[in-house]
């Protein structure tokens, strides 16, 4: 019985946040259940590119983009941004590098993360406007 608890906790609910545009606010959220926390960045980036790649219901315009940084955006229980999509805060802490661990990372279960293309995020976080 210990040891089902134990590998209960070990699973997570997260919210990725696919974010297109920051400029037009353009992304959408989608639920991944039962993800280990001791699996590595890369093993969930690749499991999340391949949900994306097979996921019924998605526009094509997500499917196809070039995501490849995971950046934390709320922890559960937490206090939220203000930003619509993202903070710019603490990017050295909550951007989450390939070889850790998520649980090494920060991430923990009902934790949402953004998932982008990071030369986007900083040609938006240099010059922060939105075209709406």
């Amino acid at each position: 019985m210990e040891q089902r608890c134990t590998e209960q906790r070990a699973l997570a609910v997260l919210t990725v946040r696919l974010v297109r545009s920051f400029e037009h606010r353009n992304f959408r959220p989608l639920v991944f259940h039962g993800v280990s926390l001791d699996g590595t960045v890369q093993d969930f980036v690749q499991l999340v590119r391949h949900d994306i790649a097979t996921r019924p219901g998605l526009p094509p315009p997500f499917k196809t983009f070039a995501y490849d940084t995971l950046k934390i955006i709320h922890q559960a229980h937490g206090a939220k941004t203000n930003e619509l999509v993202m903070s710019f805060d603490d990017d050295e802490n909550l951007i989450l590098q390939d070889n850790q661990t998520l649980r090494d990372a920060g991430v923990a279960n009902e934790t949402e993360v953004a998932f982008f293309r990071k030369a986007d995020y900083s040609l938006y976080k240099a010059n922060p406007k939105t075209a709406w």
